[in-house]
Protein backbone atom coordinates (compact mmCIF):
# COMPACT_ATOMS: atom_id res chain seq x y z
CA UNK A 1 0.00 0.00 0.00
CA UNK A 2 1.12 3.49 -1.05
CA UNK A 3 1.95 5.99 1.90
CA UNK A 4 -0.99 8.09 0.49
CA UNK A 5 -3.53 5.23 0.38
CA UNK A 6 -2.19 4.43 3.92
CA UNK A 7 -2.60 8.69 5.41
CA UNK A 8 -5.74 8.10 3.49
CA UNK A 9 -7.18 4.69 5.94
CA UNK A 10 -5.69 6.64 8.75
CA UNK A 11 -7.91 9.95 8.56
CA UNK A 12 -11.08 8.40 7.64
CA UNK A 13 -10.90 6.11 10.08
CA UNK A 14 -10.13 9.18 12.42
CA UNK A 15 -12.85 11.20 10.98
CA UNK A 16 -15.83 8.37 10.80
CA UNK A 17 -14.22 7.80 14.59
CA UNK A 18 -14.96 11.00 15.77
CA UNK A 19 -18.30 11.54 14.05
CA UNK A 20 -19.18 8.61 15.79
CA UNK A 21 -18.31 9.91 18.99
CA UNK A 22 -19.69 13.32 18.87
CA UNK A 23 -23.20 11.26 18.61
CA UNK A 24 -22.36 9.09 21.19
CA UNK A 25 -21.71 12.00 23.43
CA UNK A 26 -24.47 14.69 22.09
CA UNK A 27 -26.70 14.61 24.94
CA UNK A 28 -23.86 15.05 27.66
CA UNK A 29 -22.75 18.16 28.71
CA UNK A 30 -18.51 18.72 28.88
CA UNK A 31 -15.55 20.08 27.07
CA UNK A 32 -13.72 18.10 24.10
CA UNK A 33 -9.69 17.74 24.48
CA UNK A 34 -8.02 17.18 21.62
CA UNK A 35 -4.11 15.50 21.98
CA UNK A 36 -1.99 16.34 19.03
CA UNK A 37 -2.80 19.76 17.36
CA UNK A 38 -0.68 18.97 14.10
CA UNK A 39 -1.44 20.71 11.29
CA UNK A 40 -4.92 21.97 12.96
CA UNK A 41 -7.09 19.78 10.77
CA UNK A 42 -9.03 17.68 13.25
CA UNK A 43 -9.23 20.64 15.58
CA UNK A 44 -11.05 22.53 12.82
CA UNK A 45 -13.33 19.44 12.66
CA UNK A 46 -13.88 19.32 15.81
CA UNK A 47 -15.30 22.44 16.27
CA UNK A 48 -17.26 22.32 12.94
CA UNK A 49 -19.04 19.04 14.36
CA UNK A 50 -19.38 20.44 18.19
CA UNK A 51 -18.93 24.36 17.88
CA UNK A 52 -21.00 24.93 21.03
CA UNK A 53 -18.17 22.92 23.02
CA UNK A 54 -14.95 24.00 24.91
CA UNK A 55 -12.60 22.57 22.97
CA UNK A 56 -8.89 22.48 24.89
CA UNK A 57 -6.04 21.40 22.44
CA UNK A 58 -2.37 20.01 23.55
CA UNK A 59 0.44 20.22 21.86
CA UNK A 60 4.60 20.29 22.46
CA UNK A 61 4.86 23.71 20.11
CA UNK A 62 1.99 25.12 17.35
CA UNK A 63 2.94 24.75 14.28
CA UNK A 64 -0.54 24.50 12.57
CA UNK A 65 -2.76 26.70 9.59
CA UNK A 66 -3.36 30.27 10.88
CA UNK A 67 -6.67 29.15 10.95
CA UNK A 68 -6.96 26.07 12.75
CA UNK A 69 -5.43 27.42 15.95
CA UNK A 70 -7.00 27.90 19.15
CA UNK A 71 -7.28 31.13 21.18
CA UNK A 72 -5.07 31.42 24.00
CA UNK A 73 -7.04 30.19 26.61
CA UNK A 74 -8.00 27.15 24.31
CA UNK A 75 -4.70 26.10 23.65
CA UNK A 76 -2.27 24.62 25.98
CA UNK A 77 1.61 24.27 24.59
CA UNK A 78 4.24 21.78 26.33
CA UNK A 79 4.78 18.31 26.83
CA UNK A 80 1.54 16.32 27.36
CA UNK A 81 3.34 15.07 30.68
CA UNK A 82 3.67 18.12 32.13
CA UNK A 83 0.29 20.04 30.69
CA UNK A 84 -2.11 17.51 31.02
CA UNK A 85 -1.81 17.02 34.92
CA UNK A 86 -2.68 20.43 35.60
CA UNK A 87 -5.33 21.28 32.47
CA UNK A 88 -7.92 20.58 34.56
CA UNK A 89 -7.27 24.59 36.28
CA UNK A 90 -7.93 25.75 33.32
CA UNK A 91 -10.84 23.86 31.78
CA UNK A 92 -14.42 25.08 32.40
CA UNK A 93 -15.59 21.84 33.09
CA UNK A 94 -14.38 18.39 32.56
CA UNK A 95 -14.10 16.86 29.29
CA UNK A 96 -16.91 14.60 27.79
CA UNK A 97 -14.77 13.16 24.62
CA UNK A 98 -11.26 12.72 24.41
CA UNK A 99 -9.22 12.46 21.05
CA UNK A 100 -5.25 10.93 21.15
CA UNK A 101 -3.86 11.60 17.73
CA UNK A 102 -0.32 10.93 19.71
CA UNK A 103 1.45 8.36 17.27
CA UNK A 104 4.66 9.59 16.50
CA UNK A 105 5.68 6.27 13.42
CA UNK A 106 7.74 4.86 16.32
CA UNK A 107 4.98 2.26 17.84
CA UNK A 108 7.16 0.98 20.61
CA UNK A 109 7.63 5.17 21.78
CA UNK A 110 3.87 5.27 20.56
CA UNK A 111 2.64 2.65 23.09
CA UNK A 112 4.68 3.87 26.05
CA UNK A 113 3.13 7.73 25.46
CA UNK A 114 -0.34 6.29 26.01
CA UNK A 115 0.97 3.99 28.96
CA UNK A 116 1.72 7.06 30.52
CA UNK A 117 -0.90 9.24 29.45
CA UNK A 118 -3.42 6.60 30.87
CA UNK A 119 -2.28 7.69 34.22
CA UNK A 120 -3.58 11.64 34.31
CA UNK A 121 -6.12 11.64 31.13
CA UNK A 122 -8.61 9.77 33.47
CA UNK A 123 -8.89 13.00 35.88
CA UNK A 124 -9.82 15.39 32.87
CA UNK A 125 -12.83 12.82 31.88
CA UNK A 126 -16.09 12.91 33.47
CA UNK A 127 -17.63 9.27 34.18
CA UNK A 128 -19.25 8.06 30.57
CA UNK A 129 -16.84 9.94 28.56
CA UNK A 130 -15.34 8.72 25.06
CA UNK A 131 -12.22 8.40 24.35
CA UNK A 132 -10.45 8.13 20.89
CA UNK A 133 -7.52 7.24 20.06
CA UNK A 134 -4.91 6.37 17.26
CA UNK A 135 -3.08 4.55 19.82
CA UNK A 136 -4.59 1.45 22.21
CA UNK A 137 -5.03 2.18 26.26
CA UNK A 138 -5.10 -0.73 28.12
CA UNK A 139 -6.76 0.92 31.66
CA UNK A 140 -9.01 -1.36 34.01
CA UNK A 141 -11.55 1.96 33.78
CA UNK A 142 -11.67 2.38 30.04
CA UNK A 143 -13.85 0.18 27.98
CA UNK A 144 -13.55 -1.03 24.34
CA UNK A 145 -16.62 0.35 22.50
CA UNK A 146 -17.67 -1.16 18.93
CA UNK A 147 -16.25 0.76 15.53
CA UNK A 148 -18.01 2.58 12.85
CA UNK A 149 -18.42 -0.46 10.33
CA UNK A 150 -16.03 1.48 7.61
CA UNK A 151 -13.17 1.58 10.70
CA UNK A 152 -10.90 -1.97 10.11
CA UNK A 153 -10.51 -3.28 14.16
CA UNK A 154 -6.99 -2.02 15.39
CA UNK A 155 -6.65 0.55 12.84
CA UNK A 156 -8.12 3.46 15.67
CA UNK A 157 -9.57 2.81 18.85
CA UNK A 158 -12.49 3.74 21.21
CA UNK A 159 -12.57 3.61 24.37
CA UNK A 160 -16.04 4.75 27.74
CA UNK A 161 -14.24 5.61 30.65
CA UNK A 162 -16.63 3.80 33.46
Amino acid sequence: MSRLDSFIRRVSAQRDCLNHAADLIKDFPGSVLELGLGNGRTYDHLRTLMPERDIYVFDRHVKAHPDCIPDDDHMIVGDFLETLPIALERMKMKAVLAHCDIGSGDKAASVALAKILGESLPNLLVTGAVIVSDQPFDLDIWQGQSLPESVAEGRYHIYRQV
